[in-house]
Parts: structure tokens; sequence; C-alpha cells
């Protein structure tokens, strides 16, 4: 879910005139729940000093469950028309912070450089920043590739939490290579996106 209206998304919008869908619906209960995990899911990675292999499997659970939960709350409120106030605030806010809390505990315990948390972490902030700035203008839908970070991120990031060891550990390093390479070329192609837009407003309005 892109905590954005579901045109963003490239969903259908919400027909005007249509009441919005209640805070308590099954779309903003299961951003709620990606909220609670991350706590939860910090304690998990971090007990025992950050490299009890059972707690990192526990740890890794969590995650596993806030990604699902994250594919799932997006396609029901596009489907349903269940997006509200409080899913465009919340829905982004619990993306990043399960993502930028899992990124922050693994480069603390130097599984992961840290100039990898900070690319990923800026991109995913001035992203979603970006977006509001210029929605009054028009939306910037999830492209493909965009759609593929999330994937390659979810999975590189997931297997950095799983104490993986011999090809397994190699082969995680690739996909969080990959996931590094699309991170900063969905961001690129994002932002030319956003200034098509306000280029395209400006001369709306020189032509009035």
């Amino acid at each position: 879910m892109s905590g954005l209206p579901a045109s963003a998304t490239g969903g259908p919008a919400p027909a005007k005139g249509v009441r919005q869908a209640g805070l308590w619906n099954i779309a903003n209960i299961l951003t709620m729940v990606r909220l609670l995990l991350v706590p939860g899911f910090v304690l998990l990675m971090l007990h025992n000093g950050g490299y009890d292999e059972a707690w990192r499997s526990f740890a890794w659970a969590a995650f596993a469950i806030a990604m699902i939960t994250d594919l799932f709350d997006g396609h029901l409120a596009r489907t349903y028309n269940l997006v509200t106030d409080f899913g465009k605030i919340a829905d982004p806010i619990a993306d990043k912070a399960i993502m930028g809390a899992a990124l922050i505990c693994l480069s603390a315990l130097d599984d992961l450089p840290w100039w990898v948390t900070g690319v990923i972490l800026f991109r995913e902030i001035g992203i979603t920043l970006m977006r509001f700035w210029v929605i009054r203008l028009g939306v910037i839908p999830a492209s493909r590739g965009g759609k593929l970070k999330t994937l390659a991120q979810g999975v590189g990031v997931g297997m950095y939490i799983l104490p993986l060891v011999g090809p397994l550990a190699t082969l995680r390093f690739w996909v969080m290579a990959v996931a590094v390479v699309l991170t900063v070329s969905t961001g690129l192609e994002y932002i030319g996106q956003a200034f098509r837009l306000r280029r395209a407003a400006r001369a709306r309005e020189s032509g009035r």
C-alpha cells in the first residue's frame, strides 16, 4: 500500500461523492499491525546481542509478516475503496519504519554497510515526501521498476536478517546489490516524473 490515493498506485480512484471508508477497516488494521510489528522486530533482532540464530529467525518471521501485510492492505484498499486519511499518513510511515528498522539494525550489527542503509533510507523518505509535494498537481504511479525495487529490498533485507552461510550468503550480497541499483534508478525516474508534472502545471497556468 502506497499511502496515497488508489490512483497513485495504478488502481481505480474513488468516485466523487462516495463516502470515505471508516477508520476501522481491514486495510487500516493491517497497517496498524505493521506499525506494532516494528518494535517487536527490533527486540527480536537485537535479543541476546543480535547474533542468536534462533532469535534472528523469529525476527525474520516478523519482518516477513510485515512485508506480506503491506501487499494485502494495498490490494484491499484499491479493490474495496478503503482509502482513508489515516491510511494516507500511516501506511507510508509503516512501510518506511519496518524497512528502516531492519536496515539500521543490520548496519548496527555490522552485517550491512551503513552506506547501503543511507542510500535506501534517503531515497525512500525523499520520494515519499516528493509524492506528497506534487500530489495536488497529479499522481506518480508505481512503476514496474518500483515494484521490482520493493521486492528486491524485501528479499535482500530478509536474507540478511537470516543467519545464512555459504552460497546463500553470497547470493544475498547480489540480491542487495540489485536492490540498491533499482533503488537509485527508480528514484531518479520518479524525480523526473515529478518535474514533468510541475512543468506541465506551470504551462497550464501560463496558458490561462
